[in-house]
C-alpha cells in the first residue's frame, strides 16, 4: 500500500519510519534539495520519549547534550529510515486528484505518480493543506512573534548549555552545538504579521537586522554572524487551527495540521507522536483509511489542545516579560532536563495489515 509523504521533516521521517514498520511502502517527498538541517533546540517528555524508545532511538538522543537541534533529530531519523524508505529531494507536489482508489499526484518536477494515501507533512505553510483544506489564512493564528535561527562558531566557549539576553520586545538566545565546536543563535522579536517573502533569505536578514538595530552587547556580533549564515531559518510563530486534519484519502500531521508554535516547545514531541499513532491506526485498521483518519483524530485531539495551550501561554509570557530559560530559548523550552523525563506509554499497535516485508 503505498503512501506518499510531503515533508522530510521531523513528522515526516518519523511517519516513513512507523509505516514501514507497518508494513506499508512510504514515498517521502521534500522541496529541500537535501536533508534538513539547523532548526531550533528541541526536547522531549513523556510520550515523545516513549516513542523513541519503540523506535530504539532514546539511548542515541540520550548521549546527546540536554539541548539538541532540529536538524540533529532530523538526520537521526533520515538515517534509520533510508535504506528502505524512498525520498525525492528537490521536488514538491503541483495538485493532487482524489477518486474512489486512490490519489492521482502531480509534481513540480517529476512524473506523475499514484498513491493509496497522502500525508501531509510539510509544516505550518503546508502546500497539502491548501490544495485540499483551503487557503493558508483561514487556519492559521499569529502569536504576535518572530524566530530566526541560524548556526555561527562557538565564540562564546559555551559548555553544553547556553547564553541569553533580553530586552522589550525582543530575545536572543545561543546555544552550542552537540560537540561544543559550533553554536546556534536564536533571535526572536515582536511583530505583527509580515509580507515578505518566504525564500528570500536575504530579505530575511534585513527584516531582522533592522529590528535588532541599536541594541548592545552580544547582538551586533549576532548579526554579523548572521549575515555569513547559509542556513538560516525565519519564520512566525503561530498555530494551526483546525476542525478536521483528514479529507478523503489525505491525512494531515505536525505543524501541517495543527502547530502549537515553538513557544510551546511540544513541536518536535507532538510530530513524533503524531506520525506514531497515525501510522498505528492505519496498520490496526488494515490500512482502512475511513476508519484510520477518523480514530487517529480522537486519539490526538488531547496532545494538541494541551500542547496549543503551552504554545498561546509561551507567547504571553514573552510578552510580559518573564525571563526565558537560560540554555533553553524559546524553541523548545522542555530541552533542559530531558535525562530526567520519564516515559509515558502509548498505546501498543498490533497490525492487522497483511504485507511482508522484503
Amino acid at each position: 500500500m503505498d503512501v506518499l509523504i510531503s515533508g522530510a521533516g521531523v513528522a515526516g521521517s518519523a511517519l516513513a519510519y512507523w509505516l514501514r514498520h507497518h508494513g506499508f511502502t512510504p514515498t517521502v517527498v521534500e522541496r529541500a534539495p537535501r536533508v534538513l538541517a539547523g532548526g531550533g533546540a528541541v526536547g522531549f517528555r513523556g510520550e515523545a520519549l516513549d516513542v523513541l524508545d519503540r523506535m530504539a532511538l532514546l539511548e542515541q538522543v540520550h548521549g546527546l547534550p540536554a539541548v539538541i537541534f532540529t536538524g540533529e533529530l532530523i538526520g537521526l531519523l533520515y538515517e534509520v529510515t533510508r535504506q528502505e524508505v524512498e525520498y525525492v529531494f528537490g521536488d514538491s507536489i503541483a495538485t493532487l486528484e482524489q477518486d474512489a482508489g486512490g490519489v492521482r499526484v502531480t509534481f513540480e518536477r517529476g512524473r506523475p505518480r499514484r498513491f493509496a494515501l497522502v500525508a501531509g507533512a510539510d509544516g505550518l505553510h503546508s502546500r497539502t493543506r491548501s490544495l485540499v483544506f483551503g487557503p493558508h489564512q483561514r487556519f492559521v493564528r499569529h502569536l504576535g512573534l518572530y524566530t530566526a535561527t541560524f548556526s555561527l562558531p562557538n565564540h562564546l566557549g559555551l559548555p553544553d548549555n547556553g547564553r541569553l539576553s533580553s530586552m522589550p520586545g525582543k530575545a536572543a538566545a545561543v546555544l552550542s552545538t552537540c560537540d561544543n565546536t559550533g553554536a546556534r543563535a536564536e533571535l526572536h522579536f515582536a511583530s505583527g504579521p509580515l509580507a515578505y517573502d518566504r525564500d528570500d533569505a536575504a530579505q530575511h536578514k534585513r527584516i531582522v537586522a533592522e529590528q535588532f538595530a541599536g541594541e548592545g552587547r552580544p547582538i551586533p556580533r549576532l548579526l554579523e554572524e548572521m549575515s555569513r549564515a547559509q542556513d538560516l531559518f525565519f519564520d512566525a510563530n503561530a498555530q494551526v487551527e483546525m476542525d478536521r486534519w483528514s479529507s478523503g484519502r489525505v491525512a494531515l500531521l505536525g505543524d501541517a495540521g495543527y502547530c502549537a508554535a515553538p513557544t510551546s516547545g511540544r513541536g518536535a514531541s507532538q510530530a513524533l507522536i503524531g506520525a506514531y499513532v497515525l501510522a498505528g491506526e492505519l496498520a490496526v485498521a488494515g490500512g482502512d483509511h475511513t476508519v484510520a483518519f477518523a480514530t487517529y483524530e480522537r486519539e490526538m485531539r488531547g496532545f494538541v489542545a494541551e500542547h496549543q495551550q503551552m504554545g498561546r501561554e509561551g507567547a504571553d509570557r514573552f510578552f510580559m516579560g518573564t525571563p526565558i530559560q537560560e540554555a533553553s530559548g524559546m524553541a523548545d523550552a522542555d530541552a533542559p532536563g530531558m535525562a530526567h523525563a520519564q516515559i509515558v506509554r502509548l498505546k501498543d499497535y498490533a497490525p492487522s495489515f497483511a504485507a511482508t516485508r522484503p
